[in-house]
């Protein structure tokens, strides 16, 4: 029996209804688009006529994908955050709405220090953070830096997708190194760094485990080890005065924090994900004082 443009979409649906909820539809259509070189709205348009074979051999092989636990994201190659439409691929982690938070709240330290802000997005992976800065801050300049040359292609590419490579910039850099001297210093840094633990790396779901790069994900025994090598590569890098943004995971808020006063970072302000769950920190590095 021929099956109709309707009859696809129907299907894509139902086998997305399990892993992405009252979101099914639009992806099932956006799959669906994607494979067939249609408009959405030619898809609904067409909706009674009748599919290509080819089309719905496709979309079974696109399903059989999907089932065997590969990432709707880096099947159809696009994510959405904070309002863009970004490039990823399996070089990079899937940007995720727990990431809204501490984009929130560098955009909000950013929006109240003097410009031109400079703002360095480290482990920058898909430079979803960065960018998401340089829409919501004209003011800024953002350089997303990534040990990974293929996480940077990615995020060059985002840049110059979202028209921002005129106030955006990649960096070739490694967290577990001394920031270089001649980067200067940056009013902001702001960081989504590795910070599973050695346990929970063991545990992770299969469609991360067996998809998403552990580069951007193994933070040590602890989860804690970008936090210690962040603050003592890059706390040089940072302007008195300036702000560390940093993303961590559930229930690790008391040992960030207490890794910050240590380095001398002052004025922490904690905020929680979607969720609820503490999920990201600022933290002050203060002026330095002069005796008058």
């Amino acid at each position: 029996m021929v099956k109709t443009y309707g009859d696809l979409f129907l299907a894509a649906r139902r086998a997305l209804i399990a892993s992405q909820g009252e979101n099914a539809a639009p992806y099932a259509r956006l799959l669906l688009s994607q494979l067939s070189g249609k408009s959405q709205a030619k898809l609904i348009a067409d909706h009674d006529e009748p599919a290509p074979e080819a089309l719905e051999e496709q979309l079974a092989a696109a399903l059989a994908r999907l089932d065997a636990g590969e990432p709707l994201a880096y099947l159809l190659g696009r994510w959405s955050f904070y309002g863009m439409d970004l490039i990823v691929t399996p070089d990079v982690l899937i940007p995720r709405d727990d990431t809204m938070a501490v984009t929130d709240l560098a955009i909000l330290h950013l929006r109240q220090l003097p410009p031109p802000q400079r703002v360095l997005d480290l482990c920058t992976g898909s430079g979803c953070i960065g960018l998401a800065i340089a829409n919501h801050v004209p003011t800024a300049r953002v350089s997303l830096c990534d040990v990974s040359p293929a996480a940077l292609r990615v995020a060059r590419q985002n840049a110059a997708q979202q028209k921002l490579a005129g106030r955006v910039h990649c960096l070739l850099g490694d967290a577990r190194q001394k920031a270089p001297e001649f980067w200067g210093k940056f009013s902001l840094i702001v960081s989504n760094p590795p910070y599973v633990t050695r346990e929970e790396m063991a545990q992770l779901d299969a469609s991360v485990k067996d998809y998403e790069p552990h580069l951007a994900l193994d933070g040590g025994a602890d989860g804690m080890d970008f936090y210690r090598l962040i603050l003592r590569n890059f706390t040089s890098a940072l302007q008195p005065g300036g702000y560390l943004c940093l993303e961590f995971g559930m229930g690790q808020e008391h040992a960030v924090g207490e890794l910050l006063r240590a380095h001398g970072y002052d004025t922490l302000r904690f905020v929680r994900d979607l969720r609820g769950v503490v999920r990201a920190v600022s933290a002050r590095l203060p002026e330095i004082k002069t005796n008058v």
